[in-house]
């Protein structure tokens, strides 16, 4: 019986990974070769990403269709990056993923992906112009927080509130700099914005926590306050190519 049919029989929607590494110590060969692995996606994932350019990463639902009007919201955010001079980054995926690097490649930007291989395979989005593929969520949530100077949180489920108050608490904690995060959708978000409101009164953060994103349904509101913030406290620049390391654009 293979893995899908046995998921099938203990009733799961979505079978479990054959290879399960959080189930307690294993051998110390295994640890190593676990290990390395790990440190391969990373340096596979900065080869990839290094020469694409600053980033404004799009986090949102792989569910919205084309027809849908989040998606056709985070379309626009890719056209807009790609004006701002930007590379739009996303999980490669589709829905508002494919939706914002759709915006960007069709509008002449560059568009990357960082994909993820799930036991439901979620493909890679025809609108990539540089893409890499993990087997840990770990290190893809790095890699997607690591080259970019701002990020814009649309609509979503379980995995865009983890990658959002991931980034939040980076922040927060100063552990990365404070780039202008923004949490589009007022009538999507608003209970979640509630209880944010309650953390902050019942002492479990700090009121000024709330001043770390833009609540808006306005695509101008926020790219202005992403291009007022970035150009105001940074500047680009250039990498050179390193030729014996066979570097590649």
């Amino acid at each position: 019986m293979n893995l899908k049919e046995k998921s099938r029989k203990a009733g799961r929607i979505i079978p479990a990974k054959e290879h399960v590494y959080l189930d307690g110590p294993k051998s110390r060969t295994y640890e190593l070769g676990f290990a390395f692995h790990v440190l391969w996606q990373f340096l596979k994932g900065f080869r990839t990403l290094h020469f694409v350019g600053p980033c404004i990463t799009v986090f949102g639902s792989a569910r919205f269709r084309e027809d849908h009007i989040y998606y056709q919201k985070a379309e626009e955010f890719g056209k807009r990056i790609a004006e701002l001079g930007f590379t739009t980054m996303t999980g490669g995926g589709p829905g508002i993923m494919e939706a914002a690097n759709r915006g960007a490649f069709e509008n002449g930007g560059e568009s990357v992906g960082c994909n993820i291989k799930l036991p439901f395979e979620q493909h890679y989005n025809k609108y990539l112009t540089a893409s890499v593929t993990f087997e840990h969520f770990f290190v893809r949530k790095v890699l997607l927080v690591k080259y970019s100077y701002a990020f814009i949180i649309m609509p979503g489920g379980f995995g865009t509130m983890d990658e959002f108050f991931e980034t939040i608490t980076l922040i927060q904690t100063k552990t990365i700099t404070q780039f202008p995060i923004v949490l589009f959708g007022k009538e999507f978000y608003k209970e979640l914005m509630l209880a944010i409101e309650s953390m902050a009164a019942k002492g479990t953060i700090s009121k000024e926590d709330m001043d770390l994103v833009l609540l808006t349904d306005d695509v101008d509101e926020a790219m202005n306050h992403i291009s007022q913030y970035i150009t105001t406290n940074y500047k680009i620049k250039k990498r050179w190519r390193i030729p014996w390391l066979f570097e590649k654009r």
